[in-house]
């Protein structure tokens, strides 16, 4: 998650490391659009799961050992079940592909959490962007500002009516502020100022959705009504002013050269199939190497300064010259 307020770039502190574990059972498996599947997770004796707010989400183990971050989008006031929806993600790590495949009704999984990267803010007035599957953190953004009586409006975009998810809870809400929006009725957006037309005026701007979609928002928010935009991908944001740099593999002597537009995690993932990682963005832990030398330039959002002195996201993070990771 990120955040921008009209021109000026921010950023939030580290987001704490939360290690318990939560074994739960899935309740419920429930086909949400094409391609999408909700499940109702439940703790085995019943018991009341940790509380949570909108833009939450779990660190989702799954049976083949695969760790993988998914919002909570069901109702917060629910203190007995989660929520989570997944998009099959066909050519993807293979975390989607194994809900759709493998989790059935009865089935147990182990989660972290609830951890909130995305947090939301009270304000008078909201805009919530969604493309596709990034609905999951927005909706109970706009059920909790609805039921606070804000001004908002809501825009869902996508391929199809089918592909998009919760489109009957959205309407429920206030058929009048939701305007669902697929490509094949409205065509593409043109531009972030198509998605940012709906915004009240002085309005908080959540996006969530595909690189494009959030990128093309961003640029329009100087023209815009809007104050405030925060954004969360679900996908690996691009490097940014990436310099190359070679790293070391040191159980192996490998030495490998990472290019200035390629990650560390990529570029190790090509030569040591089965390399541990999650969010691809820096604030899940999941790929934490230890450096054994060299300078790390930290880009994460989840080591502390003491563990970053021997450690590393190699998912985001890079380097200066020569490093050499325990791996």
């Amino acid at each position: 998650m990120e955040w921008l307020h009209r021109n000026s770039r921010r950023h939030r502190p580290p987001i704490p490391h939360v290690s318990r574990d939560i074994p739960l059972v899935v309740a419920d498996v429930r086909a949400e659009a094409d391609d999408v599947v909700s499940l109702r997770l439940v703790a085995p004796d019943g018991a009341p799961l940790p509380a949570w707010h909108p833009g939450a989400h779990l660190d989702v183990l799954l049976p083949s050992g695969r760790l993988r971050q998914y919002s909570l989008c069901g109702d917060p006031g629910d203190h007995r079940s989660y929520r989570i929806a997944v998009r099959r993600i066909a050519d993807g790590g293979g975390g989607s592909r194994e809900i759709h495949d493998e989790i059935r009704t009865g089935g147990r999984i182990t989660a972290r959490g609830p951890r909130n990267a995305f947090p939301f803010v009270t304000a008078p007035r909201y805009l919530f962007v969604a493309g596709g599957i990034g609905i999951t953190p927005i909706l109970p953004m706009a059920r909790l500002a609805a039921a606070r009586g804000a001004d908002w409006r809501l825009v869902h975009t996508g391929r199809t009516p089918e592909s998009l998810p919760f489109s009957d809870e959205l309407r429920a809400l206030d058929p009048d502020r939701v305007w669902i929006r697929p490509d094949t009725e409205y065509g593409i957006p043109a531009s972030g100022a198509d998605l940012l037309e709906q915004a009240p005026e002085d309005a908080v701007v959540y996006c969530c959705g595909p690189i494009p979609m959030i990128t093309a928002v961003r640029l329009a928010m100087p023209g815009a009504r809007a104050s405030a935009l925060h954004w969360e991908r679900f996908s690996a944001p691009p490097v940014v002013d990436g310099r190359p740099f070679t790293v070391e593999l040191a159980r192996t002597g490998r030495v490998l050269r990472v290019p200035a537009d390629r990650s560390t995690l990529e570029v190790i993932a090509d030569q040591v199939p089965g390399t541990a990682y999650s969010c691809r963005q820096g604030f899940c832990g999941t790929c934490r190497v230890r450096v054994l030398s060299g300078q790390v330039d930290h880009r994460d959002r989840v080591l502390t300064d003491a563990e970053r002195g021997e450690h590393m996201t190699i998912c985001v993070s890079r380097a200066s010259g020569h490093l050499v990771v325990d791996l």
